[in-house]
């Protein structure tokens, strides 16, 4: 991977988090570990992969902003690079702060605008999507937020070693947190959801509208034990994405899952 791909987010990010204006009134710093046996889905060859993301979350009075870089790695030996970078960046305003109106429909407890950036190392891909957040009051759930975005591609594509460009499209996400326990134990069911429709990529081939989904359910290990709670979560992820990067590729595969929140 070019590490300049990754500077643009990570300079953007630094200037948010150190700037008074948008000071964090709360945030949440995690490594997470993911390992199972995943598919290439344009060889169809399964390897063993771990990936390691740093994610962070964070608030403050006009929104929040929420950030993630992946780092894989496979066991396949062979003449391409085993390992890659993958990062995405969000930040969203709060309407009901700006305009200083509450929101009071129902179950709706805010609406935001929200800039993203995805970057992808060695496939040279940048996207941008801008978008709007709902956030939603659900009982029982931390948080339940849907985003829809568009999905405007800024690769470097083919004739410069990357991935095809593609056309624009767009995309619908949905996240959330369940707490729950059983006996004695915490548990949480979380995770994401999203689809991305079709576009064609540079010579004019389908890229397959896709379907990722990531649910997690985490054993909160530092309650268990009787240290420091929501520190270090273990569990399980399940990885569903039907036409993987695009393709007719289906993959679903579980992940053991370890958690640490600084």
């Amino acid at each position: 991977m070019k590490i300049k791909n990754v500077l643009p987010l990570l300079a953007l990010s630094t200037c948010v988090f150190t700037n008074p204006t948008f000071a964090a009134n709360w945030s949440s710093t995690a490594l997470h570990i993911n390992n199972g046996n995943q598919k290439n889905p344009f060889t169809e060859q399964k390897s063993d992969t771990t990936v390691y993301s740093v994610q962070h979350a964070s608030g403050y009075d006009y929104g929040d902003n929420f950030f993630f870089i992946d780092y894989s790695k496979d066991d396949i030996d062979d003449d391409y690079q085993d390992a890659d970078f993958y990062a995405e960046w969000y930040s969203t305003i709060s309407l009901s702060v700006i305009t200083g109106k509450k929101i009071s429909s129902g179950a709706l407890l805010d609406v935001g605008l929200t800039a993203g950036i995805n970057v992808a190392g060695d496939a040279k891909v940048m996207k941008y999507l801008p978008g709007v957040k709902l956030s939603w009051d659900i009982p029982g759930f931390y948080f339940f937020q849907t985003l829809v975005t568009a999905y405007i591609d800024d690769s470097e594509g083919v004739a410069k070693g990357g991935a095809p460009i593609e056309t624009n499209s767009w995309m619908f996400d949905a996240a959330f947190e369940y707490p729950f326990t059983i006996g004695s134990q915490k548990f949480s069911f979380k995770g994401h959801a999203e689809y991305i429709a079709e576009r064609e990529d540079e010579f004019g081939n389908k890229v397959r509208a896709w379907i990722l989904a990531q649910p997690i359910v985490t054993w909160d290990l530092g309650h268990a034990f009787k240290m420091k709670e929501n520190t270090l979560l273990l569990g399980m992820e399940w990885q569903y994405w039907h036409n993987k990067l695009g393709t007719d590729v289906t993959e679903s595969v579980p992940q053991i899952h370890v958690e640490w929140t600084f």
